[in-house]
């Protein structure tokens, strides 16, 4: 029987040091002060993890933008990495600069319990994770093997976080950057007019809404 940890939204999320393919890493030296994005992937040189890297090296300056570092992972080791690296590079037209663990021991992969056992012994799933300033996770988001991500929702789902931080709201259904939000319900309708003064748009007591306040 296995001894992991079981990691839960609003948990800390655990410090480790590792190697990787920009050499050695303290994680949390490594986030800093910023947002981070952990991701797993089963193993290098498959098809839906090189799509993957490629699309996430593409939205560098979005991420950049947010204040949010990404690290990947997989199970192989560093020279796989690097070379694997050239490949997403060039099949996917991008330049790869954010590290990837090697974690062929799979320390780090143990420690976030990425490996389930009844998708594959060995291999990690395809998870993701969302990490605050404060080193919280805020986003726990895990896909089988054989479906890569959707990284415009991990997009949507980081500036809703941040929005939600800055301004205490909340964000409905579908909803975009720049759209509509929701006054939360412990807020009454007159302190919400008074904190939000592009208006409140009241459709029942407790479904409250009002102009996304940071446009």
């Amino acid at each position: 029987m296995r001894n992991i940890m079981s990691i839960k939204l609003g948990d800390t999320a655990p410090n480790f040091q590792a190697e990787s393919s920009l050499g050695d890493i303290n994680f949390y030296n490594y986030l800093e002060d910023s947002w981070g994005i952990l991701f797993s992937h089963p193993a290098d040189y498959t098809p839906v993890c090189t799509t993957e890297l490629g699309y996430t090296s593409k939205l560098q300056s979005e991420f950049a933008q947010r204040d949010t570092k990404v690290i990947a992972l997989s199970v192989d080791g560093v020279e796989d990495h690097q070379n694997w690296v050239k490949d997403i590079n060039e099949t996917q037209n991008t330049d790869v600069q954010f590290p990837i663990i090697a974690d062929k021991e799979r320390k780090v992969s143990e420690l976030y319990d990425f490996i389930h056992p009844s998708a594959s012994a060995t291999a990690t799933v395809r998870s993701l994770l969302i990490i605050d300033p404060a080193k919280k996770v805020r986003l726990i988001i895990t896909y089988p093997a054989s479906t890569g991500r959707n990284f415009n929702e991990i997009l949507r789902v980081l500036d809703s976080l941040q929005l939600v931080d800055n301004y205490q709201v909340a964000t409905p259904v579908n909803w975009k950057n720049g759209e509509d939000v929701i006054v939360p319900p412990a807020l009454s309708t007159e302190d919400a007019i008074k904190k939000f003064p592009k208006g409140v748009t009241e459709i029942k007591p407790y479904l409250r809404y009002t102009p996304q306040p940071n446009t």
